[in-house]
């Protein structure tokens, strides 16, 4: 087998998994903050600014999905069983705050029910989302290259940690959205939603990059061992100083640097959980190489991907500019 194909197939599943999570979390992150609106034409407001993209932000989970099952079959059959429940569990919430986002236009009797389900939906799948990064980093039992555990593996403290740890990420980026997208009280409650919840993340962040090498030794190898700890320092110091960027764009009023910097904290952490476990694709026995389809397979959905991606990378740069500026009470798409 080629050497190279599983580290290409690899870096896309990365790349989606990195896509996915920042414009499906903003929007994720609107229904967090959902219910932290006083009235119903500010959450009004807030739905509208995701309405044209909330559905197209979710072809990047497919693509992450649909990658692990074509290019790495045995990673899939031994992560799905691992992880079944919060996989479920996250998929249901999606379906679920889907359809309350297009229900609630129209029930007009029960929209207080629907907001209910949009933010509790919002909620659990990025909680459920957090869980199921946790219960990769910390591993999985692998014997004889199958899964060898037991169902309720992944329900462990530090996985529970990560959960929270995605739903405050997820809010801070939905607060920075609104910033760029409303002004008014909604942008003003976003700002003041938004300093705290940036002081959680890096507390979040801090506690998880202390933990991970105290519990598992190869963590502590990869990042302190002579003599990468000399080349892996910048990433920590980086993050501190993006945050702080953070901090004083929102102290000083700034609309859309504080979404971006969030944007960039997330893709500082991914890197930091990218370089904790690579070549691990299931940390801490199976890695890209070993899971890997045959070759031909990976080749012929190579040239898939070479094609479509573009198409859907410019149908959703489009999308988001057509739909650009600020969303004002009574105006929106859905």
């Amino acid at each position: 087998m080629e050497w190279y194909l599983p580290v290409i197939w690899g870096v896309i599943i990365g790349v989606a998994v990195i896509m996915y999570v920042v414009l499906d979390g903003f929007d994720l992150g609107i229904g967090i903050l959902f219910p932290f609106a006083k009235e119903e034409r500010e959450r009004d407001t807030m739905m509208n600014t995701v309405a044209p993209f909330w559905d197209g932000n979710e072809t990047w989970l497919i693509l992450g999905g649909g990658g692990l099952w074509v290019a790495f079959p045995k990673a899939y059959a031994v992560v799905m069983p691992a992880l079944y429940l919060p996989v479920i569990i996250m998929l249901l919430a999606l379906v679920f705050r889907g359809v309350a986002f297009e229900f609630r236009w129209v029930a007009m009797t029960s929209r207080r029910w629907w907001n209910a389900a949009f933010a509790g939906g919002s909620l659990v799948a990025a909680f459920s989302q957090g869980v199921i990064l946790g219960g990769l980093v910390q591993g999985i039992t692998v014997k004889n290259g199958a899964f060898a555990g037991g169902p309720l593996d992944w329900a462990t403290p530090f996985a529970a940690l990560c959960g929270i740890g995605v739903v405050l990420g997820y809010a801070l980026l939905g607060a920075t959205w609104l910033l760029i997208k409303t002004d008014g009280v909604v942008a003003e409650r976003a700002r003041a939603h938004a300093i705290p919840l940036l002081l959680a993340v890096m507390a979040m962040m801090a506690v998880v990059s202390l933990w991970t090498p105290i519990a598992f030794d190869r963590i502590a190898t990869r990042w302190f061992s002579r003599p990468n700890i000399f080349f892996l320092a910048p990433v920590p110091v980086i993050t501190v100083l993006v945050a702080l960027a953070v901090l004083h764009w929102l102290k000083s009023g700034r609309e859309m640097l504080p979404f971006f910097g969030t944007v960039g904290l997330f893709v500082l952490g991914f890197l930091g959980l990218a370089i904790s476990t690579f070549p691990y694709l299931v940390p801490p026995s199976l890695t890209v190489w070993q899971t890997a389809a045959a070759a031909p397979s990976q080749i012929f959905m190579l040239f898939g991907v070479i094609f479509l991606l573009p198409v859907v990378l410019g149908y959703m740069a489009f999308v988001y500019w057509i739909f650009r500026g600020k969303v004002r009470e009574g105006e929106g798409y859905h």
